[in-house]
């Protein structure tokens, strides 16, 4: 058997992925077509893998989650801990060959040399344009479907990226995170501040 061999003869035909068995293949696959066939049948939320629904599972039975000791965040399983405090170690033992970078996980470090290599496996189903990351494809797909997904708190606008709804919602909560070093005036988004230095302080 492959498992036992080792040889990885199913190929994904979006990304020339492998896998030594035809289940992992057709559930890696889904990452490309979006495909959901699990179902949460407590709040309705769909997932691409069995694995997936059952850690989803335990925020409805309230199993105890491993948490991590110094900000208490949650995670579904241990492994997902582990990565995480790394944020907090400062431990980045992957690096890449290209430009030094280092990085926290391997998955990291292989999205980041899709830079260098120009792979983008994901494709578009309205358009010709592919992406290098699945988050910019499902980004770019509200641009043809209109889904804005983001709802603002404080009034009904809907945006289809969550970094717009941020900087939106500064309007309302008067936040101002950007500041001139040169005269301190403070600004809700980086490029009104680019724009501010470029105008005013600029030799």
């Amino acid at each position: 058997m492959n498992i036992h061999t080792g040889e990885k003869t199913y190929m994904c035909s979006h990304c020339d992925k492998r896998f030594s068995r035809s289940g992992d293949l057709k559930t890696h696959e889904r990452i490309h077509t979006g495909e959901k066939l699990y179902t949460c049948d407590q709040c309705g939320k769909t997932f691409s893998g069995a694995s997936y629904l059952r850690k989803h599972l335990r925020v409805h039975t309230k199993e105890k989650l491993p948490s991590c000791h110094l900000c208490g965040k949650s995670f579904s399983c241990l492994q997902n801990l582990k990565v995480h405090q790394k944020i907090h170690t400062g431990v980045r033992e992957y690096m890449c060959f290209e430009c030094e970078k280092t990085f926290t996980t391997a998955n990291c470090l292989k999205l980041h040399q899709r830079i260098h290599t120009g792979e983008k496996p994901y494709k578009c189903s309205h358009c010709d344009k592919r992406c290098s990351h699945l988050t910019h494809l499902k980004t770019h797909e509200r641009i043809h479907t209109g889904e804005k997904p983001y709802k603002c708190s404080h009034c009904d606008k809907r945006f289809n990226h969550s970094a717009n709804l941020k900087t939106h919602e500064r309007i309302h909560t008067g936040e101002k995170p950007y500041h001139c070093t040169d005269c301190g005036k403070c600004f809700i988004q980086y490029s009104s501040l680019h724009k501010h230095t470029k105008n005013n302080h600029s030799k």
